[in-house]
């Protein structure tokens, strides 16, 4: 079972004045990890850090007890990365890229035939094979990427906003698959659709200005706001005043109401407000909205 160590990583930019990783540390092993938190928490720098684009300026990352550093050519050989930037060969035909991908990645021809025929399966781009990647909406330049990171079979795979752009269909596709591949592979995902993530990870880490702020299975972060979650009957005049003194989850229309969803410490007085079970994303708001 591969083992990927994170110790006490820091990192800083702009002369030391912006602080992105603070002594940020976490062990990882086989299955799905989800990296949560806002724009600006770190996530970026993470990941950069692990599939060594990026150097920390204090700590270290071991791949089964030895230095990524170390280890050079051989650990990013067992490595896949999804980078969010869709910087693609726009003159290239979809083919031709993840041949292209294969040879750097150093796959034989015969199974690199193999692993680009079930990939295009996987992905549902087999009938866009032979077409240009400039042409590809934003959806597909995704599942493009997707592809080429598990190209190599990689027992490490490194995955920056895999299913943004992609349709319902395809993102529960793509889920799914991710959630079957994690048996014998770390894989650390991080995105801003958390329901992408409620399900299939075994563990989720959440990241707020460069700390670890909570590292939990879903099930037991839930647990943080038991008893914290309520939904309330109210027209809009009130709804106003929710949304300005609460945080508001969801709101959804019923007949002629309005059903406010908020998560709170403290649960409203002078109104009919029902404890509701929570969810990933009030765990999500309740951390990144209130200061905690």
């Amino acid at each position: 079972m591969p083992t990927l160590e994170i110790k006490n990583i820091s990192k800083t930019y702009k002369k030391g004045t912006v602080k992105a990783l603070d002594n940020f540390s976490v062990t990882l092993t086989s299955g799905v990890y989800g990296l949560l938190g806002p724009n600006g928490a770190g996530k970026s720098t993470l990941m950069n850090i692990v599939t060594d684009n990026l150097n920390p300026d204090c700590g270290e990352v071991l791949y089964d007890g030895v230095n990524i550093k170390k280890l050079g050519k051989s650990y990013r050989s067992v490595l896949g990365y999804m980078p969010q930037q869709q910087g693609l060969y726009d003159d290239f035909t979809l083919n031709r890229f993840l041949w292209y991908m294969a040879a750097l990645k150093g796959l034989k021809k015969k199974e690199a035939k193999e692993k680009i025929t079930f990939l295009l399966e996987t992905v549902n781009l087999t009938s866009a094979a032979h077409k240009k990647l400039g042409s590809f909406s934003g959806g597909m330049k995704q599942r493009a990427l997707i592809a080429q990171a598990l190209l190599n079979d990689p027992e490490i795979l490194i995955l920056d906003e895999p299913t943004a752009g992609l349709d319902p269909k395809e993102r529960i596709r793509i889920r799914n698959f991710i959630s079957e591949i994690a048996e014998n592979k770390i894989v650390l995902i991080s995105t801003h659709v958390v329901s992408d993530i409620e399900f299939i990870a075994k563990e989720i880490i959440l990241l707020k200005s460069g700390k670890l702020v909570l590292h939990n299975t879903c099930e037991n972060l839930i647990k943080e706001v038991e008893n914290k979650v309520y939904e309330i009957e109210a027209d809009r005049e009130k709804l106003k005043y929710y949304q300005e003194n609460y945080r508001v989850s969801n709101l959804y229309h019923s007949d002629d109401k309005i059903i406010v969803r908020i998560v709170t410490d403290n649960k409203p007085e002078n109104c009919k407000a029902e404890a509701v079970k929570p969810t990933l994303e009030d765990l999500y708001l309740y951390i990144f909205e209130s200061g905690m």
